[in-house]
C-alpha cells in the first residue's frame, strides 16, 4: 500500500534542466527497485533510468551522460536530475517502484522547446 507522486515537470528550452522528484506515502517497505520511465504521445512507455535499493544504477542510452537517477531511502524519495535537455525528452514521466507488489505514480509532464 504505497502512493507515488511525481513533481518537478514543466516546460524548457532545449540545452536546460529539469528535477523530477517523486515522493512515496503509505506503508513503505523494502522497495527494492525504483525508476523512471516516460512515454510520448504515440510510443510506448520507456525505461528511462532505474536503480535498486543498494544504489546500483542504468540508464537508458539515450539519457547516459545527460540524466541522474538517486534515491534517499531515509526520505522515500526518487529524484532524476535531467541535463542537456532535448526536443526529443518531451513526455510523460512516470515514477514506477517494486517491493511486493508494483506501484506508478501519476506523472508529470516534461516539455521541451527548440
Amino acid at each position: 500500500q504505497v502512493q507515488l507522486r511525481e513533481s518537478g515537470g514543466g516546460l524548457v528550452q532545449a540545452g536546460g534542466s529539469l528535477r523530477l522528484s517523486c515522493a512515496a506515502s503509505g506503508m513503505i517497505v523494502s522497495l527494492n527497485t525504483m525508476a523512471w520511465y516516460r512515454q510520448a504521445p504515440g510510443n510506448q512507455r520507456e525505461l528511462v533510468a532505474s536503480i535498486t535499493s543498494s544504489g546500483r544504477t542504468n540508464y537508458a542510452d539515450s539519457v547516459q551522460g545527460r540524466f541522474t537517477i538517486s534515491r534517499d531511502n531515509a526520505k522515500s524519495t526518487l529524484i532524476l536530475q535531467m541535463n542537456s535537455l532535448k526536443p526529443e525528452d518531451t513526455a510523460v514521466y512516470y515514477c514506477y517502484a517494486v517491493g511486493g507488489r508494483a506501484y506508478w505514480g501519476q506523472g508529470t509532464q516534461v516539455t521541451v522547446s527548440s
